[in-house]
């Protein structure tokens, strides 16, 4: 198995950037798909951002799109995403999570097995 942290959230004015970082144990991080998921106030969990086990394969959700970066570094077990130009309506608490998986990424939160704490992010107009 894995364990997951996030870090990295804030309070920013909008068209701010934050990094956020996912910090994973253990010494199989490269064998696991990862994504960003986030849950807006109110709201249900939506899919944010996927990585492929080697990072080459990547996907962002259309609101995002243009705005984050999704990146991995294994040899740090760390996944991170870069956000830019950061709008009110990506307030919300941001998670972490690791997808058994041999090749691609997925958009459903259902298929992924371990997930972070969340750490929130705070765009404020």
């Amino acid at each position: 198995q894995v364990q997951l942290v996030e870090s990295g959230g804030g309070l920013v004015q909008a068209g701010g950037s934050l990094r956020l970082a996912c910090a994973a144990s253990g010494r199989a991080f490269s064998s696991y798909a990862m994504g960003w998921f986030r849950r807006p106030p109110g709201k249900e969990r939506e899919f944010v951002a996927a990585i492929g086990k080697s990072g080459v394969t990547t996907d962002y959700a259309n609101s995002v799109k243009g705005r984050v970066t999704i990146s991995r570094d294994n040899a740090k077990n760390t996944l991170y995403l870069q956000m830019n130009s950061l709008k009110p309506e990506d307030t919300a608490i941001y998670y972490c999570a690791a997808r058994a998986s041999t090749y691609g990424v997925s958009r459903n939160g259902h298929e992924y097995n371990y997930w972070g704490q969340g750490t929130q992010v705070t765009v404020s107009s």
